[in-house]
């Protein structure tokens, strides 16, 4: 047995829970059930499609996808012939996208027309396949290729927020070995039924969710848009025992009415800078969950932190947890959280420079993250190197000044961001979505008695929503 526990790759891991769970639902996709047996028959039929359009050993894959069980056929597919995946976020319009398709070089791009009512071409010179009409997945000749533990298995492209969008690199065994821990910490279980609501194109969806129910025998309900409506429909018709998902999903659970059985629930997962304590309580009190687990990643370096199970509200709520086995953290003298750790990626695609800038000689990942460690070796994040504003001299950190708004009972969320003052150089400015009446002056107010005076906003702007990501992080370009 290996350090990834008995696979050695992603396709062997496959094939192994096939062998393993059998005639157990693996997806459930509307009107689409499919067994372990099922998905792994289609998964080496489709790799077979991919070697018979020339995909071989290494080559690259794109898919360019929301979440579904074509998805799900399609990566796994790639993998098994050897091919090397680039999930594209589908959120990209064109241009971004075939960046994307370009720099990575993909010899081929899967995509689903109509998601979103668009049309999701490739760039010129690249074959594009739909997923839905083409004919393609499973319509091959049976193949598993071998892939060893240390062979590339992903170039995962960041989000771009901080610039132009650099390709990760991760190999089988990093990503086995770091997703059975996972499995551990979320208490993921043979037989769960994980609801998908986090996009595949991003390791928590792909990782966290795919590849973690592999290990485990849970049955992967893949969501391709967030919708709460859909969501409480699901967790009662579907009996779905796992929910992971940002903040904003359990707020709209909280607020959703009532006459849903939705007692299934066992396992919430989430991750923010700071969590309002208030809200940790409601998610495990006034809904059925029994276990809420924290932490903190990112696609350099998949889960690096997480809490564990008889955490304190107040832990849970305020930090990311402690380091996960096989990571080192440390915090530097200008407060940067520094990971280092066998899952620290293989570096960034063609971008050596970019590369020795992330990772230093001494293999410390730099996140571009600020954080605290306290007494208990928990991380707390305050903010990004890139956010932090000066007020006076005094260096302020919009992530903390959020956890802070956060805990007035009349907001729901709040984004900050730094803007000219003549007088103190900056000075902050809080987007605020209520969830109860209050005025901007009010709300000042408040936050005078709460915290420092040079991290109070001067200036408070009520939105009905934050432009987000999907994957649930505010876009603050898009606030002025």
């Amino acid at each position: 047995m290996t350090a990834n526990g008995p696979w050695r790759s992603i396709p062997h891991l496959v094939r192994d829970a096939a062998e393993r769970f059998g005639d157990a639902e693996a997806v459930v996709d509307g009107a689409q059930r499919l067994t372990f047996v099922e998905l792994a028959d289609r998964v080496r039929r489709t790799a077979g499609a991919f070697a018979s359009a020339g995909v071989g050993p290494g080559d690259r894959v794109a898919l360019w996808a929301p979440n579904s069980a074509e998805w799900i056929v399609a990566a796994f597919g790639a993998l098994t012939a050897g091919a090397v995946l680039i999930p594209v976020n589908t959120r990209f319009l064109e241009a971004e996208a075939h960046d994307i398709v370009v720099r990575g070089g993909a010899k081929v791009l899967l995509v689903r027309n109509g998601f979103l009512g668009r049309e999701f071409t490739g760039p010129p010179g690249v074959p594009v396949i739909d997923l839905e009409t083409d004919g393609f997945l499973g319509s091959g000749r049976p193949l598993e290729r071998e892939v060893g533990e240390d062979d590339v298995a992903d170039i995962v492209f960041t989000s771009g927020t901080t610039g132009r969008p650099k390709g990760v690199m991760t190999t089988h065994g990093q990503t086995l070995r770091l997703y059975t821990e996972w499995c551990d910490l979320a208490d993921l279980r043979q037989g769960d039924r994980y609801l998908m609501v986090n996009p595949f194109f991003h390791i928590f969806g792909y990782k966290a969710g795919l590849i973690a129910s592999l290990i485990r025998g849970a049955t992967a309900l893949p969501l391709a848009v967030f919708d709460a409506d859909r969501v409480l429909e699901l967790v009662e018709r579907e009996k779905v025992t796992v929910l992971p998902g940002p903040p904003t999903l359990y707020h709209s659970l909280l607020a959703a009415p009532g006459g849903r059985d939705l007692s299934s629930l066992r396992v919430a997962v989430t991750g923010a800078a700071d969590i309002p304590v208030e809200l940790v309580r409601r998610i495990t009190t006034e809904l059925p969950f029994t276990h809420l687990m924290t932490g903190y990643g990112l696609t350099e370096a998949g889960t690096v932190t997480a809490s564990r199970p008889g955490d304190p509200y107040e832990a849970v709520a305020t930090t990311v947890g402690r380091p996960c086995a096989g990571f080192e953290v440390r915090v530097a003298d200008d407060r940067e959280v520094l990971v280092r750790g066998y899952s620290v990626m293989r570096g960034y695609l063609d971008d050596p420079a970019a590369t020795a800038e992330a990772v230093d000689a001494d293999g410390w990942l730099h996140t571009g993250d600020l954080g605290e460690l306290d007494a208990e070796g928990r991380l707390r994040i305050v903010g990004r190197k890139k956010d932090m504003f000066v007020v006076g001299g005094f260096n302020a950190y919009p992530a903390e000044i959020e956890g802070f708004l956060l805990r007035h009972p009349a907001v729901a969320q709040a984004a900050v961001i730094g803007v000219p003052d003549a007088r103190l150089g900056q000075v902050g400015k809080a987007f605020v979505v209520r969830r109860g009446e209050v005025t901007g002056s009010e709300l000042i107010a408040w936050a005078k008695e709460h915290m420092a005076g040079f991290k109070v906003p001067r200036h408070i702007e009520f939105r009905t929503g934050l432009p987000l990501t999907a994957t649930g992080k505010v876009m603050k370009d898009q606030l002025s």
